[in-house]
């Protein structure tokens, strides 16, 4: 499951989260988004045990201010509430497991 994350819920759901965390920094308007929406969901459920948000910034420009967000699609990959690998654009799935 992919869990909408907002500055309300992200010290709880991603610092505070005990293991691996995917954040997908993307927005409605952003064609490549979409196209790895479906990608995103289907390594949420291959991957039970990783925790898998995502941050749309238009709605959330604290948090995408906070990791330093400019271009969309960007992962961010977070272990114990620290940042473990980022990348942007689109990737092919394998690319993004691999980060995790």
């Amino acid at each position: 499951m992919v869990k909408t994350i907002t500055k309300n819920n992200f010290e709880e759901e991603v610092l505070k989260h005990n293991g691996t965390v995917l954040l997908d920094f993307w927005a409605g308007w952003c064609g490549p988004c979409r196209a790895m929406s479906p990608v995103v969901e289907k390594l949420a459920e291959e991957h039970p045990e990783i925790r898998f948000g995502k941050v749309n910034v238009d709605e959330e420009s604290e948090l995408a201010a906070r990791f330093g967000i400019f271009s969309i699609p960007t992962f961010v990959v977070l272990e114990n509430g620290k940042v473990k690998a980022q990348t942007a654009g689109a990737r092919p799935k394998e690319a993004l497991e691999a980060l995790l």
